[in-house]
């Protein structure tokens, strides 16, 4: 039995030999094994921070394209108002327009009484100057003419000709347009050299102290304001003419035009003031000579 036992042994030694040995037989990665893990890891990487990078840019693309549509409506929305405000505003001054031609019209077929029936309140009926006595329509009287001072002066340019009762627009080439007009009283005509500063449509008219004291001693009470309008005295269109009190202005006394009866300004036709209005820019030249 004893021999049988260590026979048993003996022949399971080898057994439990190779058994024991088995963990060192497993093969340990090499160097490029490692080296190529190593590689591939980083590769994974690379592509995963590619894609994340992809998804960014294509999310700030995306709000790019967002932010620029949304500028470009807005940009669009605001043209739209704009042009809505342009027209309304447009509509509304061939209103107002209309509206006061009208009452221009309706203003001429009346007639008025007095000095200041004529000056102060609503015409009727033809204007009636307190100068003449005369009743008039308002005419146009411009009228393009061969000029021969006009090669002494820049197109656009404005010279009254105070003893002519006319003003000059130049418009080149020897060549002007001719209006009547009437011009500062004795003692209130003046001479000089400026430039056209302020234009304004019905305008508003201001009487200088001066002239409300003037006429206040003959027994004439001006206003210190009148609203622009058909009665107004400036008329339908004023030119101001910078370093003085005086303008180129419309009339509600049409009979006027052709007298020295101004304070000092230059009254033209209503027709003729819109005319002139029309063709002459801001810093236009002004010559007035006696």
């Amino acid at each position: 039995m004893r021999k049988f036992f260590l026979l048993l042994v003996l022949a399971a030694m080898p057994v439990l030999a190779l058994t024991a040995e088995a963990p060192a037989a497993t093969p340990k990665p090499t160097e490029q094994q490692l080296l190529i893990k190593k590689k591939k890891a980083e590769e994974a990487r690379k592509a995963e921070e590619a894609r994340k990078a992809k998804e960014k840019k294509a999310a700030e693309a995306r709000k790019a394209k967002e932010k620029k549509a949304a500028e470009i409506r807005k940009a669009k929305e605001k043209q739209a108002a704009e042009t809505r405000k342009r027209e309304q505003r447009m509509a509304l001054a061939k209103k107002q327009r209309e509206r006061k031609a009208q009452a221009l019209a309706s203003a001429q077929r009346r007639d008025c009484k007095g000095f200041l029936d004529c000056l102060v309140n609503k015409p009727r009926r033809g204007f009636q100057t307190a100068s003449t006595g005369s009743a008039q329509r308002d005419e146009p009287t411009g009228e393009d003419i061969r000029w021969a001072p006009a090669a002494g002066y820049a197109p656009g340019s404005i010279v009254v000709k105070t003893p002519e009762r006319a003003l000059y627009l130049v418009t080149g080439d020897g060549k002007a347009r001719r209006y009547k007009v009437g011009v500062g009283k004795e003692g209130f005509q003046w001479a000089g050299n400026s430039t056209i500063v302020r234009k304004a449509e019905w305008p508003t008219w201001r009487p200088p102290q001066a002239m409300i004291e003037r006429e206040a001693a003959k027994g004439h009470m001006l206003p210190a304001e009148m609203e622009g309008g058909p009665g107004n005295p400036l008329g339908a269109r004023a030119l101001y003419i910078g370093g003085s009190i005086y303008r180129i202005h419309g009339t509600n006394a049409p009979g006027s035009i052709g007298g020295a009866v101004s304070s000092g300004c230059i009254r033209m036709m209503n027709s003729d003031v819109i005319d002139l209005y029309e063709r002459v820019r801001l810093g236009a030249k002004v010559y007035v000579t006696q």
